[in-house]
């Protein structure tokens, strides 16, 4: 526990030094690297041995944050490059036939690009006022929905644990996560609305959020990506099943992995800017 908190207090002051630093090369460095490093994880648990292909999806990885940062400049076409991607994982599963399976291939490259693509939804939220000129009016705007993202994969999480511990009774998914209940879902459900609702109206009466940020709109997207949060918490949960590990890795301690802290991150973050789409485009 004491590894579990100490981790803990480095990481928001990391997290808070990472979004000071929002506008500068570090912003994208830190984050290529928890890519790289979880991609990392998911080769290791797909039980990925071909060296070649491990560093050519931990490259794939890393850059795509990159990507995102730049894209504005470099505008890389993505169809050939997702082709070229496809194309050479086959070209080496068929070359090491004999230690390599399908499965193995398809899920590393699945996790190289999804992975970090949707760990680099935060440089979208950072930059909403720039893809959304007419919608979003400043720069706080971004900053608020990058904090939210994370209130509802972090927040979620910790006050499901938390009320799971004083009310829980009825098993959430006792094969895949027998510590979960539902009245820990539900209260993390609700107790990550109401910071929610309490960071929106700091934002809106301290730092000028935009009108077309509207509480209504925060109520319900907390709850459907807090739910979403759970079932990437699950969804991760059951690879760790399938595969007999406990942690994805031991970088974080008292965490495990990258992506035993950021599995629901990878369903949460895209989610959000979809939402973030939609409503702009009715």
């Amino acid at each position: 526990m004491k590894n579990r908190i100490l981790t803990t207090v480095v990481g928001i002051a990391l997290v808070i030094v990472w979004m000071v630093a929002m506008y500068t090369p570090f912003f994208a460095a830190l984050l290529a690297f928890f890519c790289a490093v979880g991609v990392y994880e998911m080769m290791k648990a797909f039980e990925m041995k071909n060296i070649v292909l491990r560093v050519f999806y931990i490259i794939i990885a890393a850059i795509i944050p990159f990507y995102f940062e730049f894209r504005t400049k470099a505008d890389i076409p993505l169809f050939p490059v997702i082709t070229a991607i496809v194309l050479f994982s086959l070209v080496v599963m068929v070359l090491d036939f004999k230690n390599l399976k399908f499965e193995q291939v398809i899920c590393s490259a699945f996790s190289a690009v999804f992975i970090p693509s949707a760990l680099s939804c935060v440089v979208l939220f950072r930059d909403v006022y720039i893809n959304f000129p007419d919608a979003y009016k400043n720069k706080s705007d971004g900053l608020f929905f990058l904090i939210f993202a994370f209130f509802c994969c972090w927040l979620s999480d910790i006050f499901a644990l938390l009320v799971g511990m004083k009310f829980g009774k009825h098993k959430l998914a006792p094969v895949i996560s027998p510590k979960k209940t539902v009245e820990g879902a539900i209260g993390g459900i609700v107790c990550c609305a109401l910071f929610n609702v309490g960071l929106f109206f700091l934002f809106k009466y301290k730092f000028n959020l935009s009108e077309e940020i509207t509480l209504p709109l925060i109520l319900i997207s907390s709850v459907l990506l807090s739910i979403l949060s759970i079932f990437g918490d699950l969804s991760a949960s059951t690879i760790k099943r399938h595969k007999g590990i406990k942690d994805f890795g031991n970088l974080l301690p008292g965490h495990g992995g990258v992506m035993d802290r950021f599995d629901s991150s990878v369903a949460v973050f895209p989610a959000l800017y979809a939402i973030i789409i939609t409503i702009n485009a009715i």
